[in-house]
This record gives structure tokens, C-alpha cells and sequence, in this order.
């Protein structure tokens, strides 16, 4: 069942909103993330068949507070860290440590 299909009698959801914490990865490249929580992790393992393009990574646009952009969730720990880009924290005055409200829409593949 491809849950992209209007005509799909059981459409799975692609649009979520949630809380999570940022937190700083140092590692060689630094980042900061967002853990996504448990369900919605749960629900996007059944969505990454159909959307991702390797690695498990899943194309996602995302948005928190005023501003949206486009990203991939990373496979972490049987999870997903959503990435945040240094523009998207500045534009929202977020740091680590923070908790921040989240919307979060799966972008399917080009077919």
C-alpha cells in the first residue's frame, strides 16, 4: 500500500507536529538536532519504504515558529533526528537546550 495513493483505502499519516529538545551534536561536522519522538518515529519507519533515498534518511519539510524549510530526518538510535540548520535556529533565537514546537510533513519521492 503506497500511503502517498489518495485512492489507498488505509492512507497513513504524513503530516505531524511535536515538541522535542534541541541538543548539539559535535562530532565533525556540528549540528544541532530535535530527537523525534517515539510514535511518530514508530509511524515514519511504515512511510520510509516509500519516501527514502537511501541510508533511511526521509525528505521531510519542516517547520517551527515563522520559519519552514526543507531537510532529511537521519535514522538515529531506531529513531529520527531532524536536523536544524544554523539559519532556522538564529530566525527563531533557539540554542541548545531549548524545547520547541515542531511541524513536520513527509515529502515522497519523485516517481
Amino acid at each position: 500500500m503506497n500511503p502517498f495513493d489518495p485512492d489507498s483505502p488505509f492512507p497513513m499519516r504524513v503530516q505531524f507536529e511535536f515538541s522535542a529538545e534541541v541538543w548539539y551534536w559535535r562530532g565533525p561536522s556540528p549540528y544541532h538536532f530535535v530527537t523525534v519522538p517515539e510514535e511518530v518515529a514508530a509511524e515514519l519507519h511504515g512511510l520510509a519504504p516509500f519516501v527514502s533515498y537511501g541510508w533511511g534518511v526521509i525528505p521531510v519539510r519542516a517547520r517551527m515558529g515563522e520559519t519552514e524549510w526543507e531537510t532529511s530526518l537521519f535514522p538515529k538510535d531506531g529513531g529520527y533526528a531532524l536536523p536544524l540548520k544554523d539559519a532556522v535556529r538564529n530566525a527563531e533565537d533557539v540554542t541548545d537546550g531549548d524545547l520547541v514546537d515542531v511541524e513536520m510533513s513527509v515529502q515522497p519521492s519523485a516517481p
